[in-house]
């Protein structure tokens, strides 16, 4: 078997409507579809990242709280690719998104910073 790519990450969210407005409205990611599961009482919402990956964007009634020990095992963050992380920390700012200090990658020598969805999802901005 060899993978070719992502073909997308699914992330469960506490209040559907808040993360489908930072999802599509902050972060421009595009509605591919949105279907409403009645037999779970539950969304999914089928979201394009750039030209790329999805994220498939899902509410559950009372979903249980995150871990939120970043070295927990498991996925630690999500990262999407900038082309300029200056800009991009800016705009994030000026829709009122926290967004930590930009920090140079010793390995590859890029930057990057991380800020976090409405559910406290760490993600990150890596220009490249």
């Amino acid at each position: 078997m060899k993978i070719k790519e992502i073909h997308h990450v699914a992330i469960i969210c506490s209040n559907y409507e808040v993360s489908k407005k930072f999802y599509v409205e902050i972060l421009g990611c595009s509605i591919i579809k949105e279907t409403f599961r009645s037999d779970r009482n539950s969304y999914k919402l089928d979201l394009r990242v750039g030209n790329g990956a999805a994220i498939e964007l899902f509410s559950f009634p009372n979903p249980p709280d995150r871990v939120n020990n970043p070295e927990a095992c498991g996925l630690r963050h999500l990262a999407f690719a900038v082309e300029d992380i200056e800009a991009s920390v800016n705009y994030l700012k000026s829709q009122e998104v926290a967004v930590e200090e930009i920090r140079l990658d010793e390995i590859t020598g890029k930057r990057f910073t991380f800020f976090r969805d409405p559910d406290n999802l760490p993600l990150e901005i890596y220009e490249f």
